[in-house]
């Protein structure tokens, strides 16, 4: 990714050094991997679960054109309703990104975001735990445009301070562990007047409802998977007005398509919180 500034040095065209850390990460397959040892175990269940729920509902295809349609058109028809929440979102996206923005695509997926702002002219990198073909940072080879794919955890971004103009949480922030941290790291590489974007997020005003959601959800999964994975154990987010630096962060909620209306096991939302700093 051209206008990205990495927190470490180039050691070759796939290898990049850390000096501070005295580590070196490397390219493989057209993928940046900056997960370490330690974390790539502690996030092996999880990914291990998702995988299996992503793979028994289908939501992948052998067929290049079903990536490259999306968010605008299911091919598959399997999830048509949900790609057209994402498409309503992307729309919405497109109204508060500047121009000749570098953005960050976090919990990228299959890499539709990323793939679309590309052909938009966006300076793009994926970040991803998933590395599969079907689902992860491995499907993006179906598509034509060219983006930057990184293996990264939320709370330990491979990047310089204030290096990048738009942080997206993909439908993808409600997955983090620790959301005061991930909030902190993305604050950490935003450059002055950047963005940071929640879309397609659960959002609950009571915690009392976002209880509930947790409980159904581990009660789904129990029934239909046999396990109470921490898929199902997402809380409520949390009030991200009080997360920045020092009260710089303005933050602005913008509805996508306010007549969808999601039940309590949605796994998504339709609205999209952007932060500002003013």
């Amino acid at each position: 990714m051209s206008a990205l500034s990495w927190g470490t040095a180039k050691k070759s065209e796939f290898e990049l050094f850390c000096a501070r850390d005295n580590l070196l990460f490397k390219q493989e397959d057209g993928i940046w991997r900056f997960l370490l040892p330690e974390r790539e175990s502690h996030y092996a269940r999880f990914i291990r679960d998702y995988e299996t729920v992503r793979r028994f509902e289908g939501r992948f295809s052998p067929d290049a054109s079903y990536y490259r349609a999306l968010p605008f058109k299911d091919t598959s028809r399997k999830f048509s309703a949900d790609w057209k929440i994402r498409a309503a979102s992307f729309g919405a996206l497109q109204k508060i990104l500047t121009a000749e923005s570098t953005v960050l695509d976090m919990g990228s997926g299959n890499g539709w975001l990323s793939n679309r702002l590309s052909l938009s002219g966006y300076d793009v990198c994926a970040v991803d735990l998933l590395l599969n073909p079907e689902d992860g940072l491995g499907a993006c080879t179906h598509y034509q445009s060219r983006f930057t794919r990184t293996q990264s955890e939320f709370i330990h971004l491979p990047f310089l301070n204030a290096a990048i103009s738009t942080v997206i949480f993909n439908a993808s922030f409600h997955y983090s562990e620790n959301y005061e941290e991930t909030l902190t790291e993305s604050l950490r590489v935003l450059s002055p007047n950047g963005k940071v974007v929640i879309m397609d997020s659960p959002i609950y005003h009571n915690a009392d409802s976002g209880k509930q959601m947790v409980a159904e959800r581990k009660s789904a999964f129990l029934s239909r998977y046999g396990f109470a994975s921490k898929l199902a154990q997402k809380r409520e987010l949390p009030d991200v007005s009080a997360h920045g630096r020092a009260g710089e962060n303005t933050w602005h909620c913008v509805a996508a398509h306010p007549s969808i209306v999601w039940s309590s096991l949605a796994l998504a939302s339709v609205a999209g919180a952007s932060a500002r700093q003013t």
